[in-house]
């Protein structure tokens, strides 16, 4: 097979599934490793592909940076049935940490408070949607505001959190990648939720299926230290991963 035919192979391999692996090209079209990897460079270098660790994409697995208002709009059904779901955890008289991010947002808007809830969160509208509830107790987190993310980050923020010890983090990611684990499009907001998860028992992770299998540039932790992750989908890869990790999967 020439170098046509195999980019074309290649390609409708592709637009069939959303991932390719290198070991997988080269036993169905009986070629090197060598000689698929060029093929990817190729077709990566025509703006065709993504090349991934170990295979290629047609989706970019690489976030940017991206204004709150714009991705509150990104996969809103998603995040709202995920958002119900994570309310559910909420139980009598808890205490528990909020992260940044849209689906943080959403989770705000369905909380319904059981007893007395303390919430500690670094978004502020997060902390926006929650007043008007009297019987939510909520600590903001104070630091450097960013824009994009209407949340805090900084070392104020992160020696505030020493003080706490909460039953459960809702952490929103950017980023699920099976190398790289879970990430965030800034380090600082990445360095303040390693803080986040020192300072909960539990780290429950609220993602869309829009964010397996991409990365961003700031790094939070890897899978091992999280508990639990709500979707709406998980491609089977990652829940077998998850599995073997022993970490609970709930589909919203």
């Amino acid at each position: 097979m020439n170098n046509v035919k195999r980019h074309q192979f290649i390609l409708k391999k592709l637009t069939d599934g959303e991932y390719i692996s290198v070991s997988e090209l080269c036993d169905s079209l009986s070629v090197s490793s060598v000689t698929i990897r060029k093929d990817l460079q190729f077709l990566e270098n025509s703006g065709l592909l993504y090349r991934t660790h170990g295979g290629a994409t047609l989706q970019n697995p690489y976030q940017r940076d991206r204004p709150v208002f714009e991705k509150e709009k990104i996969h809103a059904k998603e995040k709202e049935r995920i958002a119900q779901k994570a309310a559910q955890l909420i139980e009598e008289n808890d205490s528990i940490i909020i992260a940044s991010g849209t689906t943080m947002q959403y989770l705000a808007k369905e909380i319904i408070p059981k007893g007395r809830l303390t919430v500690v969160t670094s978004a502020l509208n997060v902390s926006q949607q929650l007043l008007k509830h009297s019987d939510v107790d909520i600590i903001q987190l104070g630091g450097s505001i960013r824009h994009s993310s209407n949340s805090v980050t900084g070392q104020f923020a992160e020696e505030t959190l020493h003080n706490f010890f909460c039953s459960k983090l809702f952490l929103g990611v950017d980023g699920i990648d099976e190398e790289f684990g879970l990430t965030t499009t800034n380090a600082q907001e990445a360095q303040l939720n390693r803080k986040m998860i020192a300072a909960a028992q539990k780290v429950i992770v609220l993602a869309d299926s829009s964010k397996f299998g991409r990365k961003s540039f700031g790094k939070i932790v890897d899978f091992c230290k999280i508990d639990v992750i709500i979707t709406d989908y998980i491609p089977k890869k990652y829940a077998k991963l998850f599995e073997s990790l022993q970490i609970e999967i709930i589909i919203s």
